[in-house]
């Protein structure tokens, strides 16, 4: 229910834009470009990243000891870079971490009504490299969709952004 209010509310804000820019002359490509622009905005916000200070495999090899060190799981480590490998495609060095800790997804999925959140778990972490050759991870900022969902949903994905954020602490450049 909360999806099909969210897709009308942006389907509503998307009509009213398409309007206001016909009635303040923007063609359809300006209204769309402006539609591309605030959608990167949003999305910048919807994830964070921060430089590590280690190459890629000291990140990747300090990230796991400092999950496990705080008692969370590694369930996963998926390596983008050798499945990309074998589709005959080239990138530069991904590695997904799927962690979790049973203390939150416990709250989670022992509620029906929460269960549905559950395609989002674990909570994943990435070390990537880029072209200016640093390593960087990234995670999804979860502060705007756990207020959209409030409870106990809002609680858990607020204190395991948290604990993330400690595990991480020592590996990023503070800035």
């Amino acid at each position: 229910m909360k999806n099909l209010i969210f897709a009308l509310t942006l389907l509503f804000i998307q009509v009213n834009f398409n309007a206001l820019a016909g009635r303040i002359g923007y063609t359809n490509d300006q209204a769309e470009s402006s539609i591309l622009e605030e959608g990167n905005k949003e999305q910048e916000g919807m994830f964070l990243e921060n430089e590590s200070k280690y190459n890629f495999d000291e990140t990747v090899d300090k990230l796991k000891a400092a999950i496990e060190q705080k008692t969370w799981k590694v369930t996963a480590i998926h390596d983008l870079q050798q499945t990309m490998k074998t589709y005959g495609k080239d990138v530069m060095p991904v590695k997904v971490f799927a962690v979790c800790h049973p203390k939150h997804s416990g709250k989670i999925l022992e509620k029906d009504d929460e269960r549905i959140v559950s395609c989002m778990m674990p909570c994943r972490i990435s070390v990537y490299q880029k072209s200016d050759g640093k390593t960087y991870i990234s995670r999804m900022d979860p502060a705007p969709m756990a207020k959209a969902f409030g409870g106990i949903v809002e609680q858990v994905m607020t204190e395991s952004a948290n604990e993330i954020e400690v595990i991480i602490s020592e590996i990023i450049v503070k800035k």
